[in-house]
């Protein structure tokens, strides 16, 4: 078996630098965005069709949090305390 090949960091650096330059405009940052949504919205509506019962509870989910699920209550204490941090920190500057 042969060796892959990478790719060189140059090229990396360029692509970053292609791609920096295009999103400088509003109208292509809006493009990418559009894009994005509406392969976004596909690709759900691709899942919902392959899987409904998991699309259906995460939609009930998102209406109904359920304050005995640990993990979202985890996640949504740690979201807070992550802003109440940031405007601690930010007082303590001035």
């Amino acid at each position: 078996m042969g060796k892959a090949k990478s790719i060189s960091p140059y090229m990396l650096l360029g692509i970053g630098v292609a791609g920096a330059s295009y999103l400088s405009s509003k109208d292509n940052r809006n493009k990418v965005k559009e894009v994005f949504y509406s392969v976004k919205d596909k690709v759900m509506d691709f899942w919902c069709e392959q899987n409904p019962s998991a699309c259906d509870d995460l939609i009930e989910k998102a209406g109904n949090p359920d304050p005995h699920d640990l993990e979202d209550t985890r996640m949504v204490g740690e979201g807070a305390m992550y802003s109440v941090e940031f405007y601690n920190k930010e007082e303590q500057q001035e």
